[in-house]
This record gives structure tokens, sequence and C-alpha cells, in this order.
């Protein structure tokens, strides 16, 4: 018995069929419009900003962290070239303050070598210098006064008017090279002088110094006296070439040229 595929409402359009409805329907609805119509609606922009708002707010956050390390970045810039001026500004004020200071020092040390040079200058001249062997005083008897007092007819040295107990003072730097008795001189007091001449120092009362020692202009040598071959109390001085008796020299001349007022 032969059957036959039955045709009416019932049967199920083939699959070829309903793509091909679908696909006019679709064409259709563009003809007239409804597609235009549908993307006119609310509904439909809706669903299209919802499926477009995922994206969008991602382009958003990025561009703001972007931002966000940018402005970091630049703080961090700015940072680090204010720490690196700071640095250099403290660099320069150390620098500056190094400076200074080794200036002062140098200039402290040129004004202690000033210092040195001035003492050095002044004792040299104070060593140098001479002075008259009783302060205060007067010849009262010159060089090469004549007379039977002295055994060579003639006064060797000069006499200056001082009291018994009077301090006597070494005029100029020297060496003692006697320093006791002199004979007729009494207690005496020979000392070598630093331009290698001498001077002696006679009828003294008492000797303050010794063989060898080296005296100052000014320095107490003695006191003066009346010992030895004397008349009365006064200090008897010479200027000599050498320390013997008999190499004796004008001693008022001798003291002028060495700065002495006598």
């Amino acid at each position: 018995m032969a059957f036959s595929r039955a045709t009416g409402k019932h049967r199920l359009p083939s699959r070829m069929t309903r793509t091909t409805r679908r696909t006019v329907g679709v064409a259709a609805l563009a003809t007239t419009g409804v597609v235009g119509t549908l993307a006119a609606s609310p509904a439909f922009a809706a669903e299209s900003a919802a499926e477009q708002t995922g994206p969008l707010k991602a382009v958003a956050m990025g561009d703001s962290v972007a931002q966000e390390i940018d402005a970091q970045a630049a703080a961090q810039r700015q940072a680090a070239e204010q720490a690196a001026a700071r640095e250099k500004a403290e660099a320069a004020a150390r620098k500056r303050a190094q400076e200074a200071a080794a200036k002062a020092e140098a200039r402290a040390e040129k004004e202690r070598e000033a210092k040195v040079r001035a003492a050095r200058e002044a004792e040299r001249k104070r060593l140098n210098a001479y002075t008259a062997p009783i302060a205060g005083s007067y010849v009262s008897t010159f060089y090469k006064a004549g007379g039977a007092v002295w055994s060579s007819g003639s006064h060797t040295g000069i006499d200056f008017h001082a009291a018994s107990g009077t301090a006597v003072h070494a005029v100029g730097s020297g060496t003692v090279v006697e320093a006791g008795w002199g004979g007729s001189y009494g207690n005496q007091v020979v000392i070598k002088m630093t331009d290698g001449t001498y001077t002696q120092y006679g009828h003294l009362s008492s000797v303050n110094v010794s063989v060898g020692q080296t005296v100052t202009p000014g320095q107490q040598i003695a006191l003066s006296g009346a010992t030895g071959n004397v008349t009365g109390a006064h200090l008897h001085f010479e200027a000599r070439t050498t320390a013997e008796y008999g190499s004796d020299m004008d001693p008022v001349a001798y003291l002028r040229a060495h700065g002495v007022n006598v």
C-alpha cells in the first residue's frame, strides 16, 4: 500500500523554508523601516548603551590611573629636584664655610707670624739696646782727667755719682768674664759685650753675677760702693777693647755711640 506525504496546515515547514522565511522577514522589516524604528526606540538605545558602558568605563578608569601615575611621577621628580637643589646649596654652603675657615686660619697664622716677628724684633732691639749703668745719675769725673790719684797719671774711665748701695746695671747684653776682687778697683765686674767690646764696673759694695753668666741691658749686676782705691762711694765705669787694664777707650763716646744720653 502506498503512502503519499500529506499536505496541509499541520505539516511543519522544512529547515530551508524556515531560513528563507526569516531572511525574507528581516528584509521586509528593513524595507518597511521597522529596523530603523527599533534602533530609535528607548529600549533599543538603552540596550545598546548598556552594551557599550563596559569598554568605555574601562577606558575612563585607565585614563584616570594614568593621570594619577603621571602626577605621582611629576611629584617624585619635583621632590628629587628639590632634594638635589638642597644638597647642592648645602654643599655650596659647606664649601663657602670651609673656604672662610681656611682664610680665617690663614689670616690668624699670618697674625701669629707677625706677632712672633714683632716679638723677635723687639727682643733683638732690647738685646742690642744700651742703657746707663746708674739710672738718673751723672758723670762726676770724666775720662782722661789728670791727677796723682791715678797710677797711670790720668783717669781711664768715668765716675758716676752714686751713694753706696745704689743698683748698678749692665749697659748692654754680654757675658760676665770677671766677677770679684780687682785690686785698686775693689770689687769689680767685667762683661764681654755682644759687639766684642768690654765694659768694667768698679768699687762695688757687692756683686750679684758670676763668671760665665749672660746678662741683658739694664739687668742689675751689683751695688755701688767704695771698695779699692777711692776717696768716696761712686761707680767707676770703663769701656775697653779687651778685658785687660790699659785697653780703655772714651766711655762717654762709647755710650753715646750706642744711643745712651750721658
